[in-house]
């Protein structure tokens, strides 16, 4: 007799069937912990460096932004230590979603899943949009211009400051569009060629951010870091609150490296090297981050980084034209290897979703010669290339942060359930401190830690969303109650039905 479907809220992935999924996958091992720790730095260094640190600064933290960062970076590194041990225990495609799918079932799998792919599909389309400004700030200069209607996106905010009405605009954003045929075309032809091609790009801009500290140390002037935690003028604009709310928005310039461990099931020595990508990544990021903004505020007063360019006014404040020439390319080149590590991710996410059924199969199609979910990553490309070419991306780019913040809080109590429902599983690698022992349960410290500050990075962005409503502007909280109400609508009707759990079938 065949035995029940279990109920959603009993469909829990355990270790032997994680371990079959990872036994039979037909996806090619190919990437090293070099690749790894590139694709990680590939994926964080790019708008966090290149755009977010000058207006964070300007309009939150002043200097005070060197705290932000760190404890940005503390944050995420609790999260990091956490993937870490999954990831070394889990080695299979999916990442928070799979995680999610062992310790708490389907339900909250298919949440974490619908989250992730808010992130990743929001800010690739943010990255293309950028790649398109500076791309084309950069033929510029070269005397190459490009019509303006080709290098805007279809809607736009109404004029005048009020991105509560769109208007429609005869113009398409075609310079981002094509970057992102062109990465998706990278992707389906094969991961190994994608690793190879963002090691190359990642040694390139991080070259060019090292040029630019040694050629900027000359120029800072040590009275632009004063004060250096501004006096509050409230609304989280400097002081204490200033700093955090700043590190709210550094903390997701870090997230990066979330993709690192999507890549498990593609890895050479998964239980090893993704560790090793995670964590390496984060610290590289945190060195260049911190060490960026220092000379940066130190070049420019703060007040005058409230721009979408900080590094190109100090190479003009340094009056060096070559400079800020590699600077632009620099920032070019840096956001396609973070659009091909969001990229990456998100159709990562989408295989396991759709091994597991939750979404139509179409999306974990394996392509016969080149081993990569190549109808998944096309359908994914046109999505994005279609918002990248029409939608504006200001007005909705915190509920990203909110999405991530949740998913990583996910990911952390993971760590404790596991430990708890299986304490002789093999775990090649251990978040660190161990942690205390209440009434025969475990709560470790660094996943406790990597909770509560997964809390305090989201909490300024969910007031801002709040206050925005009372000030008129209820456009992201109706987006993000939308977006879930579409999740659940799939969920309800295509994943409950057929999913493999559901159907008690094997992996």
């Amino acid at each position: 007799m065949t035995s029940p479907a279990p109920s959603q809220n009993s469909r829990r992935k355990t270790l032997e069937h994680i371990a079959a999924e990872n036994n039979n996958h037909p996806l090619k091992r190919s990437l090293t912990a070099t690749q790894l720790l590139f694709m990680g730095v590939g994926t964080t260094v790019g708008a966090g460096v290149y755009v977010m640190t000058g207006t964070a600064a300007a309009n939150y933290a002043g200097p005070s932004i060197l705290l932000s960062f760190l404890i940005a970076a503390a944050a995420c590194l609790f999260t990091a230590l956490c993937y870490g041990e999954l990831a070394s225990s889990f080695p299979v495609s999916g990442s928070a979603y799979s995680y999610a799918y062992i310790s708490m079932g389907e339900k909250a799998a298919w949440t974490v899943g619908w989250l992730l792919l808010l992130e990743y599909g929001i800010s690739c389309t943010g990255v293309a949009s950028g790649l398109s400004g500076y791309l084309t700030s950069l033929l510029d200069t070269f005397n190459l211009h490009i019509p303006a209607f080709l290098t805007h996106s279809t809607l736009q905010p109404l004029p005048g400051g009020d991105d509560t009405v769109l208007t429609y605009h005869w113009q398409i954003d075609l310079v981002g569009l094509l970057a992102v045929c062109a990465v998706t075309a990278l992707l389906v032809r094969g991961v190994e060629e994608s690793a190879r091609f963002n090691t190359v790009v990642v040694g390139l801009k991080v070259g060019v951010l090292l040029l630019f500290l040694i050629m900027g140390i000359s120029f800072v002037n040590p009275a632009n870091w004063h004060p250096f935690i501004p006096p509050s003028e409230g609304n989280f604009h400097y002081g204490i609150t200033g700093i955090f709310r700043a590190a709210s928005i550094m903390f997701f310039a870090y997230a990066g490296f979330e993709a690192v461990s999507t890549a498990s099931a593609e890895a050479r020595n998964p239980t090893r090297d993704i560790p090793i990508g995670i964590i390496g990544s984060l610290v590289i990021c945190t060195i260049i981050y911190v060490a960026v903004a220092a000379v940066l505020l130190g070049i420019v007063p703060y007040r005058s980084l409230n721009v979408a360019d900080p590094l190109a006014i100090a190479t003009k404040t340094m009056h060096k034209p070559w400079l800020a020439l590699l600077v632009n390319s620099g920032a070019t080149i840096g956001l396609c290897s973070v659009l091909l590590g969001l990229m990456y991710g998100q159709t990562r996410v989408l295989l396991t979703v759709g091994r597991d059924r939750l979404i139509p199969e179409i999306f974990s199609r394996i392509h016969p010669k080149f081993r990569t979910p190549w109808l998944g990553t096309l359908i994914i490309g046109a999505l994005v290339g279609f918002m990248t070419a029409t939608m504006p991306i200001d007005i909705i780019s915190d509920l990203v942060s909110i999405g991530t913040a949740l998913a990583f809080a996910i990911v952390c109590f993971t760590v404790i359930w596991q430990r708890n429902q299986a304490p002789d599983a093999t775990r090649p690698f251990k978040v660190p401190l161990g942690g205390l022992t209440i009434k025969g349960i475990w709560i470790g410290i660094v996943p406790t830690l990597g909770i509560v500050f997964c809390i305090l990075m989201a909490l300024p962005l969910t007031i801002n969303m709040f206050h925005a409503v009372i000030m008129g502007n209820p456009v992201p909280l109706i987006l993000i109650i939308t977006y879930v109400a579409l999740g659940v609508l799939t969920y309800q009707c295509y994943g409950k039905k057929n999913s493999v759990m559901a159907q008690n079938k094997g992996p």
